[in-house]
């Protein structure tokens, strides 16, 4: 009897329809739900189509013959709903925003022996003298803790005894990083420097005169009516505002090249003091730029990689502690660096918050600002203790570029964004491998995700920068085709080493 017993419940048991919650991810149940409210209009449009078809098909001679007469009886309507008609379509092709195209873009590889290592570094910084051991103590934890690897590069003055920060040495910083990048950028595309129309230069600490910009143009003799911009003081953001200005100029230039060049100088930025919150940036910041060529013509459109979607920029200026976060001043000694406040996560994470607020509405899946608008009115309405919806940003991003300006940014935007490690990748990939480049880390993590074969044509990618002011700036690109990687790529020669593990 127990074994009939036995074999009656396991009949049962696989006649029973299994548990929904258990058999199901519901990841896939949101998926289709996104799926049907992104194709909601393309859903009804189909059976009214379906109508118009099949009445269509039965149509006789007679009937087409009655529709010409009743067209030729309305002459005069005819004709001014026709030039109604093309005078609005001429006037929005006139007046719609430009396409503006990445043809391509190139990032900076310092040579070999500019390579620093931990022990390196705090040898270095022990033989110069200007740290006491407390300072020193701290950069160690710094280092270790911030996700830096052996291979990160600073300028070549900084590895005299003693450190050499000359302005000639901070030129010849700016003129490798600069022209290196360049020379690649022009050698991958073909374009011919004096084809150039738009230049854009921005560099936070170092703004000798001439500008950085006009040493471009002396260097490849650029044409005398380029127009040509050098941004300053603007901090890590200042990349994806120098794309914005680019795009701009190019809505009312056309047919023109525009090339942006992003980088940072740290030979007369180094900081030889013992203030704390001024030592962490020389733990950090390492050599590194990059060159960007965009275009508004639309036969380049078949050689891009990709096309400018959204640029969102969000400014924190005005709040007094935002505004000081991170601040270039003098030490009691008077020597000079930038000084973190302890509030820049906060901050950062306020100016995100607006940031992404702003955007949202502009690349979030229709089902994703119905869920986050329906859960704001539940928690105004009956319970404010409802959790407000966090929007799944992967739904709307295939790839993810986080500035990586250290590890706690990263994991911070990580968690915020609820993002798998494969989304935070490309950034503490960068970070570990050429450090805190400042504007251009974006666009060595752009490059790591070519370097992987991911970027797959009609993938979206989110670049998202923080820098002082305070500021938080977004640039959102949509792959033209299957990307792969240029030649000269920066991770060419390490891309089988990554991802590595890191200790966190």
């Amino acid at each position: 009897m127990n074994g009939e017993e036995n074999n009656r419940v396991q009949i049962r048991q696989r006649t029973r329809l299994p548990d929904f919650l258990q058999s199901v991810n519901l990841k896939y149940v949101k998926l289709g739900y996104h799926y049907l409210i992104s194709h909601l209009l393309t859903l009804c449009l189909i059976p009214l189509m379906s109508v118009i078809v099949v009445e269509a098909s039965r149509l006789s001679l007679d009937d087409v013959h009655q529709l010409w007469l009743q067209l030729q009886y309305n002459l005069v309507s005819f004709i001014v709903f026709s030039v109604v008609l093309v005078f609005g379509s001429t006037v929005y092709i006139m007046t719609r925003p430009r396409s503006v195209y990445l043809l391509d873009y190139s990032c900076y590889l310092p040579p070999s022996h500019l390579k620093v290592k931990y022990q390196q570094f705090m040898e270095h910084s022990k033989l110069t003298g200007d740290f006491d051991e407390s300072s020193l103590e701290f950069q160690r934890k710094i280092l270790e803790r911030s996700g830096l690897g052996e291979e990160t590069c600073v300028p070549e003055a900084m590895h005299y005894l003693p450190p050499r920060p000359s302005m000639a040495a901070a030129r010849e910083e700016a003129e490798q990083v600069m022209f290196g990048a360049l020379d690649k950028l022009f050698a991958n595309t073909n374009v011919k420097p004096r084809d150039i129309g738009i230049l854009v230069v921005n560099c936070s600490l170092f703004n000798p005169t001439p500008s950085l910009s006009a040493m471009i143009i002396n260097k490849y003799k650029l044409r005398g009516n380029i127009r040509s911009f050098n941004l300053g003081g603007m901090g890590c953001s200042a990349g994806v505002i120098a794309i914005d200005l680019a795009k701009d100029m190019l809505q009312v230039h056309r047919n023109s090249y525009a090339v942006v060049v992003s980088t940072e100088n740290i030979t007369q930025n180094w900081y030889f003091g013992n203030k704390k919150s001024m030592l962490i940036p020389n733990c950090l910041f390492r050599v590194g730029g990059a060159a960007v060529l965009l275009s508004n013509r639309s036969v380049d459109r078949r050689r891009s990689k990709y096309k400018l979607v959204h640029v969102v920029r969000t400014h924190c200026g005005a709040n007094d502690k935002a505004f000081k976060c991170v601040y270039q001043e003098q030490d009691d000694n008077g020597k000079t660096g930038v000084s973190l406040s302890k509030d820049l996560m906060a901050i950062a994470g306020g100016a995100l918050k607006t940031n992404i607020t702003t955007m949202g509405p502009l690349v979030l899946p229709i089902s994703e600002q119905i869920l986050f608008f329906v859960t704001l009115v539940a928690k105004k309405l009956f319970n404010a203790k409802i959790k407000p919806y966090i929007p799944d940003f992967k739904l709307a991003f295939d790839h993810f570029c986080i500035h990586a300006g250290g590890r706690a940014v990263i994991d911070e935007l990580e968690k915020n964004l609820q993002l798998l490690p494969v989304h935070a990748e490309a950034s503490r990939m960068t970070l570990h491998r050429f450090g805190n480049t400042s504007s251009s880390s974006i666009w060595y993590e752009l490059a790591y995700t070519e370097a992987k074969g991911r970027m797959r044509k009609g993938n979206r990618v989110w670049q998202i920068a923080f820098g002082s002011g305070f500021k938080c700036n977004s640039a959102v690109w949509v792959a033209l085709r299957n990307v792969k990687p240029s030649p000269n790529n920066p991770w060419e020669d390490c891309i089988h080493r990554y991802p590595v593990q890191l200790n966190l």
